[in-house]
């Protein structure tokens, strides 16, 4: 193999697929990343066996090839590279680069080594515009699960029901769920998908982009022209997360979202360090926000809303209070709530889109 390429082109294609690259692995291979020409430029390849990436850019290529180079080196070559053509050749067991006046022979491993991409047959998938994956992914992922106990819980509920797309994410302590229309999706479908994945989409698609979506019994594929992300799907049963939705929330809150998440960040700094225990105090017109921590002291705050319903006093995690607001982007919020150990809902006044997030309460000390 021998080609030429741009220092900028070399370096958006590593870093593209850096993201797969596992930190540590009994495969020796799956260290570095493939890189193999076609027809008018480069394609680079990563994976971790889970979650794998492709991306071609544009070379001048040559003479025809494949070879594997180690990831984390060559990514931190080409980072300090100077600004000029970047040739790169393949002799034998060793990869050759030449830029400039640097030069550079790194050990390789065969390509064949490298593990195969999966087969998703795209033939029968669906497309999808990236900013509306993108959004669905940006307000429901953060809440994913990070403990192992229950691996469907790491994973994010994708949806497809004709014209409509709906994502939930949960770790039993708070949910997010978005629905949106859209013009072109598939049929009936019910997906548990790595939030790393769902992070490569809305990092190498752009929102403009057309996406071809598939799935295979095991994998789902996106991919435009000169992209391609695959993912490994998580299996079993989703909890039924309609279930934990309050249906008889008779007391509503609208806020201004940013005056709220101000109040909470300063009762945060008061807050104990394991549970974050924040007081909300509803009453019309007035919420009172306090926190006691007996080792350091106490904070009080208030804000002016509008609240219909009896007064109530109510706990929060405030770390997960924060986390809803960050991705509530309108500028009241309206909150829902019935009783002190029921879930809380919080939703945006004024969007369009169907976004709904809940946040379990916390026991108030007295």
């Amino acid at each position: 193999m021998k080609v030429k390429i741009t220092r900028e082109n070399f370096q958006k294609g590593l870093s593209a697929v850096a993201a797969t690259i596992p930190t540590r692995t009994t495969l020796p291979v799956l260290s570095n990343i493939l890189v193999e020409t076609v027809p008018d430029g480069l394609r680079v390849r990563g994976t971790d066996l889970d979650i794998s990436v492709s991306v071609q850019t544009p070379a001048e290529v040559e003479r025809e090839g494949a070879i594997t180079v180690p990831a984390k080196k060559i990514a931190d070559i080409a980072r300090e590279l100077p600004d000029a053509p970047v040739a790169l050749s393949s002799d034998g067991g060793r990869v050759s680069l030449v830029c400039g006046k640097s030069k550079f022979r790194l050990n390789s491993l065969p390509s064949d080594e490298y593990p195969s991409f999966p087969e998703v047959p795209f033939g029968k998938g669906w497309s999808l515009r990236g900013g509306e994956l993108q959004r669905l992914s940006a307000h429901t992922s953060f809440a994913v699960s990070s403990e192992e106990t229950r691996p469907v819980l790491n994973g994010v509920l994708w949806q497809l029901r004709g014209g409509e797309m709906l994502m939930v994410a949960t770790n039993g302590h708070r949910l997010a769920k978005m629905a949106v229309k859209v013009d072109a999706a598939g049929g009936e479908d019910d997906l548990i998908v790595p939030p790393k994945a769902l992070q490569q989409v809305e990092k190498l698609f752009d929102a403009d982009d057309e996406l071809q979506i598939a799935r295979s019994e095991s994998h789902l594929g996106f991919r435009t022209e000169r992209t391609e992300v695959y993912t490994r799907l998580i299996e079993g049963p989703y909890p039924n997360y309609e279930q934990v939705l309050p249906q008889d929330a008779d007391k509503d809150c609208v806020a201004d979202r940013a005056e709220l998440t101000a109040a909470i960040r300063r009762m945060a700094i008061i807050a104990s360090d394991q549970t974050h225990r924040v007081r909300l105090s509803f009453t019309p017109e007035k919420l009172a926000l306090g926190v006691q921590t007996p080792d350091l002291g106490e904070a009080e705050d208030e804000l002016s809303v509008q609240y219909t319903g009896t007064p109530l006093d109510i706990g929060f995690n405030a770390q997960y209070l924060l986390e809803v607001l960050r991705y509530i982007d309108t500028d009241e919020v309206k909150v829902s709530l019935s009783a002190p150990e029921r879930p809380a809902m919080f939703k945006p006044v004024g969007a369009g889109d169907d976004y709904t997030c809940l946040v379990m309460p916390l026991r108030l000390m007295e």
